[in-house]
């Protein structure tokens, strides 16, 4: 009885030495993978570049970020809830679409951002696309694109492009149109060129994303043409009625034949 009693105790201390070696060992493996997961995972964040890493427009793009962005956007761009979304990977040609169109700053967050006199100088939006896309990275306008001068652009082939994936939401005379929730697509007619480029490149608000696997930087100049070639000739067909497309127009056209049919019948009536 005494050898037995003494061998409980024994067998008890070992089992629990054994459970507790599993768990040393089941943290220490924890331990390990977190530890390689960190090592090797590419980061989540974009860690903040000293001064001397950024260039002259960068630095000043950091100024001008930390003095009127980072109390919605947060530091190193990465965000605030409920206030603004990181900029991380957005790269130049949003910042610049957004701050030079007056989007950006929003004065409430709402449905739609919308395009209202800049508060900051292209300049300085240039600064600002700087400094984000060096410490995020992201889509930029090509310096290699010429959009100031569109000469060689095809027109038609841009026509053809922008009736296949613009007109569903912007309509066919690029005046815009109404989306859901509030939302909409704005009219194209104050949009510049290099405004345009930036926006199939950041898709701002509900537009998708037109990458140059989707249209190559030659096709963007050809949609481009067209759009101001209907920006500088707006009535085309004469009278466009708001340039709001066949709907108007067949309104317009029914109305005007029923009152001329009921004055021609009344004539009629009268002179029988």
């Amino acid at each position: 009885m005494t050898v037995a009693a003494e061998s409980r105790p024994r067998s008890r201390q070992r089992g629990r030495f054994r459970r507790l070696g599993k768990v040393a060992r089941f943290i220490a493996a924890l331990a390990f993978v977190g530890a390689t997961y960190t090592a090797f995972s590419p980061g989540i964040y974009a860690d903040e570049p000293t001064d001397a890493a950024l260039t002259l427009d960068a630095q000043k793009g950091k100024e001008l970020f930390d003095q009127s962005c980072i109390s919605c956007h947060g530091a190193n761009a990465q965000g605030v809830d409920d206030r603004g979304p990181s900029l991380i990977g957005v790269g130049s040609a949003a910042v610049e679409f957004q701050v030079n169109t007056g989007r950006m700053p929003m004065v409430r967050q709402e449905a739609q951002a919308e395009r209202k006199p800049p508060m900051f100088t292209p300049e300085e939006a240039a600064f600002l696309g700087a400094y984000i896309q060096a410490i995020g990275g992201g889509p930029e306008v090509p310096e290699s694109v010429d959009l100031e001068n569109l000469e060689g652009a095809d027109i038609a082939t841009g026509g053809t492009l922008f009736r296949v994936n613009c007109s569903s939401c912007h309509a066919f005379s690029t005046g815009g149109g109404a989306l859901s929730s509030g939302k909409y697509a704005p009219s194209l007619y104050p949009a510049s060129s290099v405004e345009i480029y930036q926006a199939m490149l950041s898709g701002p608000q509900n537009m998708p994303v037109f990458a140059d696997n989707q249209l190559t930087p030659d096709q963007k100049r050809d949609l481009i043409a067209y759009i101001k070639y209907i920006q500088d000739d707006q009535a085309q067909g004469g009278w466009d009625l708001g340039a709001f497309g066949p709907s108007t127009e067949g309104l317009a056209i029914f109305l005007v034949g029923i009152v001329a049919l009921a004055i021609a019948t009344l004539w009629i009536a009268g002179k029988s």
